[in-house]
């Protein structure tokens, strides 16, 4: 890995669904990038996992990456559920389809690069860099509300 890189994602929405804002702050040594974006009609947990995909996307070669994430259901996918996912044909473990397949997919690729420390934080409690992350996803979102 070339380098050490932390990153703070976090995905909005105004109603659910609804309109969606997710954002991303990238720290490599003393420099920031900061990403957003958003979209007119879609869910929180799709903008939590759109943050992580372009934060990863946004980096130039394989990293060691400290994420930071207030979604259990990003960590949680990542982490733990998307293997037996995979194992049932992107079935869970009730046999339905799993939602969101299409951006689970993208973030397993946009993560193979690099060696991933998945943490969560507890939303809006104190964590500068999470509340950050959390303003630019609502800045990702107000162009669409």
């Amino acid at each position: 890995m070339n380098g050490e890189v932390s990153i703070w994602t976090d995905g909005a929405c105004s109603g659910n669904p609804g309109p969606g804002g997710w954002g991303a702050i990238l720290c490599f040594g003393a420099d920031e990038k900061e990403l957003f974006g958003g979209e007119a009609a879609t869910t929180n947990n799709r903008m939590e996992l759109a943050a992580v995909i372009a934060a990863l996307g946004a980096l130039k070669r394989p990293c060691t990456v400290h994420l930071y994430t207030d979604s259990n259901y990003l960590k949680g996918g990542i982490t733990t559920w998307i293997a037996a996912w995979k194992r049932n044909g992107w079935r869970t473990a009730d046999k339905k389809p799993v939602k969101n397949v299409e951006l689970w997919q993208r973030l397993e690729a946009a993560a193979a690069p690099h060696s991933i420390d998945w943490r969560w934080v507890k939303s809006h409690a104190g964590d500068a860099m999470n509340e950050r992350a959390d303003a630019l996803a609502r800045k990702g979102m107000a162009g669409f509300k």
